[in-house]
């Protein structure tokens, strides 16, 4: 390995999807990004996107995870399309690992023990553990001198009280089973986090914030002097916030009701709220807030409905964190809504000056995909829109594991 390590290796490993990123960690700039979709699927094909910003798709048969990194890794040393000339110019490859359970609370090295305990996790999450077990197998492999490093989406939030992860049920479940809340997008939450008292020039030790990760996927967390402290996530990525087509929080009595009434059994209920809920459940019309805007502009009432529910469960869990907090002084936008769509950081800031959020409607309307302060020069609460960089985080997690 090189004394000074410079090149990562970031690998998010879905079901039939692997996105990379790869980054010289010495200048943190990308040297090269894409992905590989439809694993095992008709019309499978590997997407980059080039420094010049071009895309160029590449189509092949890819029928399993190994196979898809091993075209990653072939593409990136390639002649064409490559920025390093073989793979031991990598100097470590970092997972994005979803679940983590209650064996980890920080990014690790990967090791057999390690392995062991990410399988040991499957039945926590067992649409996501798995196949980033096989991006970490196929590295192994394909890599077997490379140091590779879980980070987990899980373990930013295991600084959470046992007061506030803990569910209304009998312990005896938590005991045997683990069932607790969790939390997920930790790795998002943990670098906004940050970079915001970065861009702010604060001591991150010292705030009371609230952390906004709005996509399709939606969390909010509350941080309290550099510790998660509570996150709307729980057990699964389904409880908390409305998402694209998760329904978030539901009374458990109407999943009982639904199964009696339709007679259908825990599998068709765990597809309702996860791929049928949310955004799409409400609208009838897609989980693409982009295709709802349509909507809206076209007059579909449900597809206000649905926006106007999403807008109004994030703003819930700002107050209710804020109280959790004992205040707030930093609230923070991210994800692909957070960061892109003015109106729903409008929506969910109004009306909020009792707890000293005034939002600038001009800066905030100006805003796209940029760090900036969106609230006005007296307003108590800083709000500030940060994009996300999750694969740089899991490069510097990367970095710190391996010394």
């Amino acid at each position: 390995m090189n004394q000074i390590m410079k090149r990562i290796l970031v690998l998010n490993c879905g079901s039939s999807s692997i996105k990379y990123k790869l980054l010289d960690m010495e200048t943190q700039s990308v040297l090269a990004q894409g992905g590989v979709e439809k694993i095992g699927l008709n019309g499978s094909f590997l997407k980059m996107t080039l420094p010049n910003g071009n895309k160029v798709i590449l189509e092949g048969e890819i029928l399993e995870h190994q196979a898809g990194i091993e075209y990653i890794l072939g593409v990136i040393t390639s002649k064409k399309y490559g920025c390093i000339r073989s793979l031991d110019e990598i100097d470590a490859v970092g997972h994005r690992v979803v679940h983590g359970g209650e064996n980890f609370n920080s990014s690790v090295l990967i090791t057999d023990d390690v392995i062991r305990k990410i399988t040991e996790c499957i039945e926590l999450a067992p649409l996501h553990n798995p196949p980033n077990l096989k991006g970490i197998l196929a590295v192994k492999e394909l890599m077997p001198n490379v140091p590779q490093v879980s980070v987990f989406d899980t373990a930013f939030h295991q600084t959470m009280p046992d007061y506030v992860y803990l569910y209304g049920l009998p312990y005896s479940l938590y005991e045997k089973y683990a069932i607790r809340r969790y939390g997920f997008h930790g790795t998002s939450h943990r670098y906004v986090s940050e970079e915001v008292c970065r861009f702010l020039n604060v001591s991150y030790e010292k705030q009371k914030i609230i952390t906004c990760h709005i996509g399709n996927g939606v969390s909010i967390t509350a941080i309290k002097d550099g510790w998660s402290v509570d996150t709307s996530m729980g057990m699964t990525p389904v409880e908390g916030l409305l998402m694209g087509t998760r329904s978030g929080d539901v009374d458990a009595g109407v999943l009982t009701y639904i199964m009696e009434k339709e007679n259908v059994g825990s599998q068709a209920i765990s597809t309702i709220v996860n791929k049928y809920g949310g955004i799409l459940g409400i609208s009838g019309v897609s989980s693409d807030m982009r295709e709802i805007e349509e909507a809206i502009r076209n007059g579909n009432e449900r597809a206000a409905l649905a926006l106007k529910t999403y807008n109004y469960r994030i703003k819930k869990y700002v107050g209710a964190y804020a109280a959790a907090l004992g205040g707030v002084d930093i609230l923070v936008f991210t994800g692909g809504v957070g960061e892109n769509v003015w109106i729903t950081r409008s929506e969910v800031c109004k009306n909020m000056e009792f707890i000293g959020i005034k939002l600038d409607e001009e800066k905030n309307k100006n805003v796209r995909g940029i760090e900036a302060v969106i609230s006005t020069d007296d307003s108590l609460v800083k709000v500030v829109v940060i994009p996300t960089d999750e694969e740089l985080m899991i490069a510097l997690d990367t970095l710190k594991a391996i010394g």
